[in-house]
Order: structure tokens, then C-alpha cells, then sequence
């Protein structure tokens, strides 16, 4: 292709930026170091975006370098500093990676905050749910492409995430409504079948609406980790807590279910919280307790897959995310494990950082060690 005298004198100006980069001794991409560019484009690294844009002689085009259409031929590649040299040298941006625009990850951002806008304004106006078809014509993309973009960024998919407002928005209002019918309806709901079927309020709406709540009974005991709680319901274990005083774990599984009727257990709960003592302590190697496992699908998905890590060994978050169907992201199962409310129970403390190092626990960083310690002690 002939190129004009000022996209001549644009690129000369462009290899002397280069030489001149060399020359200082400057590495880093955006002084233009051929090297660099080079490797952020083979590894389609985002953070180098904005700082050049490499072109393609065979096709004319040029891209940001996280663009995932097929890498060229290195002797095919020449970089420039932005669209305009690029365009200058006669080359056309990309259509794909659209590298003029903003970069792919606020791009990502954008659309996930414009469909949640969607979804949380059809919520409040008491509209139909929104087809994810319909949200990804919006945003001019095929369903798919929308689902896999909004689940990359939330760990949800679209309509689990319009479930949880609803959800949420359905526990404020039966707080603030005189009726459940009346609160059923505030939350988006369009019938009572859709809202006992999704609502996940851990118990019946009118004893969350009215206060009375659900009976959960805990006990505490000593361990060698601090202090255990285990609080049970009619159904079976809805929580093991540790911490370092009997205060501690009471407050906080108060606030866990603030509309619950707590109270102390006489001796019935006694031989339960030996034998979650002895598990804690290293004795015993299980729980065969009956669980009241509470917690959003995507959550339980998560409890379940860690449940399945034997004894002794661990898994990664980005394991487990993997492991989930459909997939998801290793900061969504860090948030699962968060919430997990059983300890030992559900061994959330199996799950580590990609270093293999213990991070992150509910009940303090020093008591998973302490567990994982003991757990792999027992396995030799």
C-alpha cells in the first residue's frame, strides 16, 4: 500500500520514539519497547491497553493488545503509540477489539451496570422479569455473549442476580408492609407461587414479616480453637460458629437471624456439640449431623463442591470455580466461602490461594492454619 508523506514522516518519527527508548535504557511498554509489545500481545495482556496498539501488514488492521482474534506472524506485527500513528500509516482499527474505544474490562463494566439498571428498574416497576434475550438486544449482542459477560463480572447470571434484588427487596418490605400479600407485590412479585418458590427467606414469611421468627437453639463449649457455637432448628444445624468468647458467637448468630426467636438449648443439644468439638479438636475425622443448610443456589452449589475436598487435602478458589456448572469466578466462591455459617461442617477452610497458602477465613486466618495443620497431621 502507498502511504502518503505524512504517514512517512509519522511513522519515522515513531521508530525514532523507539530508538530513542532503546537508547535510554527505558522497559516498558509504553516507551515502545518492540519486545514488550510484543510479549503483551502474545499473552493478550489487558493492562498494557491505551499504552500502544500493534498492526497487522497482511490485514491491514490494527488492535489493542488484548484483542483475542488470532495471533499474527511476528514479522507481520509493527506497533505504534496510538489509533492515530496507526491510522496514519495506513491501517484501520479493529473491529472486534475496537481498540479507539474504551478498554475491554470498563467496557465489561458499563455493560453489566446498564443490565443491572434493567433489572432493578423492571423489579421496582413491578414488570415482567426481563428475557435475557431481550437485555442482550439492548446491548446489541447475543444472549449468550450477554450471560457469559454478566456471570465473568458477578458471579451471577442475569436472572439469579434479579432474583437476589427481589429477594432482598422482599424481606425490607415484609418488614414495612401490613400484609405479605401487600409486601409480595412491593417486591416484584406476580404471585404468591413465584414468591414461597424464590424469596429464600430461611423462614415463613409471616413470622419474618411479624418478628416472632423461627426457634433456633445454640449451645457453646470450650475447644482448643477458642469457643464453638452450635445453634440448631427444628430440621437439623444452621450454623457452627468459632470465636474467642461464648458473647462473641451468641452476637453473632443473633445477627445471622435478627428476627429469630434464639435461646440456650437445655442438655438435648449436648452429645451435637461434643462431637463438633472433637472435629475441631482433630478427634474425630467427620460430622454426621443433620444439616439446615441456608443460602442462595449459587452458594450451595459452592458448599456442596467444597463438602466433596477429603479430609487432608485442599483445593484453590479457582479449583473450585472451575469445577461449578456452569463456571464461575474465583472471587464469587471467595464471597461463598465468606458466607458459609458451618463451620467444619461445610470445610470451607480447605480452600486456599493459588500459592497453596491458607488466606481468607470467616473465624480468623490462624484457625484455618491451625485446622489444615491438623487435618494433613492425621492424614500421615
Amino acid at each position: 500500500m502507498v502511504r502518503s508523506r505524512s504517514a512517512s514522516r509519522s511513522a519515522s518519527q515513531f521508530e525514532r520514539k523507539k530508538r530513542e527508548a532503546r537508547s535510554s535504557g527505558v522497559a516498558s511498554v509504553g516507551a515502545m519497547n518492540d519486545d514488550l509489545c510484543w510479549r503483551a500481545v502474545v499473552a493478550r495482556d489487558e493492562r498494557a491497553d491505551g499504552t500502544f496498539v500493534f498492526a497487522v501488514r497482511t490485514t491491514g488492521v490494527y488492535c489493542r493488545p488484548s484483542c483475542g482474534a488470532r495471533r499474527p506472524r511476528r514479522e507481520n506485527v509493527r506497533f505504534f503509540a496510538d489509533g492515530q500513528a496507526a491510522r496514519a500509516g495506513g491501517f484501520r482499527a479493529c473491529k472486534r477489539c475496537r481498540p479507539d474505544g474504551p478498554a475491554p474490562a470498563r467496557r465489561r463494566t458499563d455493560l453489566v451496570a446498564r443490565t443491572c439498571r434493567r433489572i432493578d428498574a423492571a423489579i421496582v416497576a413491578g414488570d415482567a422479569f426481563p428475557r435475557l434475550a431481550d437485555l442482550a438486544a439492548k446491548e446489541g449482542m447475543s444472549p449468550f455473549h450477554l450471560q457469559r459477560t454478566f456471570r465473568a463480572s458477578t458471579g451471577l447470571s442475569p436472572r439469579a442476580y434479579g432474583a437476589a434484588v427481589r429477594a432482598r427487596r422482599a424481606r425490607a418490605a415484609l418488614g414495612r408492609e401490613p400484609t405479605v400479600t401487600r409486601a409480595l407485590f412491593a417486591a416484584g412479585y406476580g404471585s404468591s407461587t413465584r414468591f414461597y418458590a424464590n424469596a429464600r427467606l430461611g423462614m415463613a414469611p409471616r413470622r419474618h414479616r411479624t418478628g416472632v421468627g423461627e426457634r433456633i437453639v445454640f449451645a457453646t463449649a470450650p475447644c482448643t480453637l477458642g469457643v464453638v457455637l452450635v445453634a440448631s432448628t427444628g430440621r437439623g444445624v444452621c450454623a457452627i460458629h468459632l470465636g474467642g468468647s461464648a458473647d462473641a458467637v451468641a452476637r453473632e448468630l443473633r445477627d445471622r437471624f435478627p428476627r429469630a426467636d434464639v435461646a440456650p438449648a437445655d442438655a438435648g443439644l449436648a452429645d451435637v456439640v461434643r462431637e463438633v468439638v472433637a472435629v475441631v479438636d482433630g478427634e474425630r475425622t467427620d460430622l454426621a449431623l443433620p444439616l439446615d443448610v441456608r443460602g442462595t443456589s449459587f452458594q450451595q452449589r459452592v458448599w456442596r463442591a467444597i463438602g466433596a475436598i477429603p479430609r487432608g487435602a485442599t483445593a484453590t478458589y479457582g479449583e473450585i470455580a472451575a469445577s461449578l456448572r456452569p463456571r464461575s469466578g474465583p472471587r464469587a466462591v471467595a464471597r461463598a466461602c465468606a458466607a458459609n455459617p458451618l463451620a467444619v461442617a461445610v470445610p470451607c477452610h480447605r480452600i486456599v490461594g493459588a500459592d497453596g497458602e491458607a488466606k481468607g477465613y470467616r473465624w480468623g486466618r490462624a484457625r484455618k492454619a491451625a485446622l489444615l495443620a491438623r487435618e494433613r497431621a492425621r492424614k500421615h
